[in-house]
């Protein structure tokens, strides 16, 4: 009875108060704990750190070197958009502004056709096969770069361009989750895209053998300035490592492979044809690879009953904290996603989360990424389209040995993570500036 008591003493005192001072005090304490939590996410958000001179090179199989191979400048579209940008800010108050405005959509015009990213971490044992059915598949499918592209000169110059990508069919539908004509062998031989390829193995400063094996396998295939290998200095964690490798992509497309390749590589039609339905009139488009399809088969059957209840327990939190079209996919993680280079200048910039969570951040920033106009067919604008649209496609997928996550700690680390992220962009710690 006293605790009841105490409770009707409580209430009868706030009723008192008069109720222009009680929501005063209400909304000062709502300040004061959203103050309090910026304050705590200025100081625990991830921020991303500079890259080091070294870290902006590449090693390559070279057959004029003695060695065999040689070390050579990396091309940089980013730190090109990165000094435009600045140079952008700093004039802003100046008479001649109208005549210096940069699109800061920009992007240098594509060199190859692809780019694979490959982030590697302690993968020599696994990366062999995966590299092998990249390059069989990007033979076949855009060819070696011709001598030309396969160049990389920095004084190279370039005009930047809105356009980069290269423009194709498009058709009005949504693509998530159907049935791609590259599932019946119809995709269209006749795109427009550069000639060749080029394949980056991000080396997270791995304490194997990744880096030798990598390059031996690029020695004995003639793989000469194709593949090219960048080694940290220091561990960035995956994201750091995805995001290095994409700020020096080439390529009219990029996508992002796992190293175990548990992926099927040859699905990269299906990811081609699924960004080609929902690029917008700028060229931007995101395609990402699902594993959703496979919900109830043998190869999420037999995993565990903990990995099973961890990942919808994930998903279920991904579907509270992100924003709509974000927590509408059915699977963020799967390691195989697709950019068109159009699209890069509005993600690559923004990054901010270097560890396992980067693949919805990349989702959030293409969701978030300003509009751009939606054009009628006799060329005259009708309004406009918000974000970055994203295809879904289901592709062939097996599990791999060897994985370096801890099931039960890097999923509590995620959904951390994603707490942080989220609230982050809520607040304003992360904004569309430079990081």
């Amino acid at each position: 009875m006293d605790a009841l008591d105490h409770v009707g003493t409580l209430f009868a005192a706030l009723a008192a108060v008069p109720i222009l001072y009680l929501l005063l005090g209400i909304s000062v304490l709502l300040v004061t704990g959203v103050g309090a939590v910026y304050v705590l996410l200025c100081y625990i958000a991830p921020k991303p750190r500079l890259s080091f001179a070294s870290e902006k090179t590449y090693q390559t199989s070279d057959p004029s070197s003695k060695t065999g191979f040689a070390t050579r400048q990396l091309p940089c579209w980013y730190d090109k958009w990165l000094a435009e940008r600045h140079l952008a800010d700093t004039s802003k108050n100046t008479k001649s502004d109208d005549d210096n405005v940069y699109d800061l959509s920009a992007i240098e015009p594509a060199e190859v056709g692809l780019t694979v990213v490959v982030p590697a971490y302690n993968e020599a044992l696994r990366i062999l096969p995966a590299l092998q059915e990249m390059v069989d598949f990007c033979d076949k499918r855009f060819g070696r770069p011709k001598p030309a592209a396969m160049l990389s000169p920095t004084s190279r110059k370039t005009t930047p361009t809105r356009m980069a990508t290269p423009r194709r069919q498009k058709a009005p539908a949504a693509a998530v989750l159907y049935d791609f004509p590259a599932d019946k062998k119809q995709l269209p031989d006749d795109r427009d895209l550069p000639s060749g390829y080029e394949i980056l193995i991000v080396n997270d400063a791995s304490s194997d053998n990744t880096v030798e094996v990598a390059l031996d396998f690029a020695k004995d295939r003639g793989l000469h300035d194709v593949i090219r290998v960048i080694t940290l200095d220091k561990n960035r964690g995956k994201g750091g490592g995805v995001t290095h490798g994409f700020r020096h992509a080439r390529g009219a497309y990029v996508v992002l492979a796992d190293a175990d390749g548990a992926s099927r590589f040859s699905d990269l039609d299906k990811l081609l044809e699924g960004c080609d339905l929902i690029v917008d009139v700028s060229d931007r488009g995101v395609a990402i690879g699902s594993r959703a399809h496979l919900v109830g088969s043998e190869e999420v059957v037999q995993r565990s009953a903990l990995r099973n209840f961890l990942m919808k327990s994930f998903h279920f939190v991904l579907t509270i904290l992100t924003p709509p079209a974000t927590s509408r996919i059915r699977d963020t993680q799967c390691g195989f996603k697709l950019f068109s280079r159009a699209a890069l200048p509005h993600i690559v910039p923004y990054m901010h989360t270097e560890g396992w969570i980067f693949d919805i951040e990349m989702l959030m920033l293409a969701e978030s990424a300003p509009a751009t106009p939606v054009v009628a067919h006799d060329g005259t604008v009708i309004g406009t389209s918000a974000g970055i649209k994203v295809a879904e496609v289901p592709v062939g997928w097996h599990e791999v040995d060897g994985s370096k996550m801890n099931l039960v700690q890097d999923s509590i680390r995620m959904a951390i993570g994603l707490t942080v992220l989220r609230a982050s962009w809520m607040l304003g710690v992360y904004r569309r500036r430079l990081t």
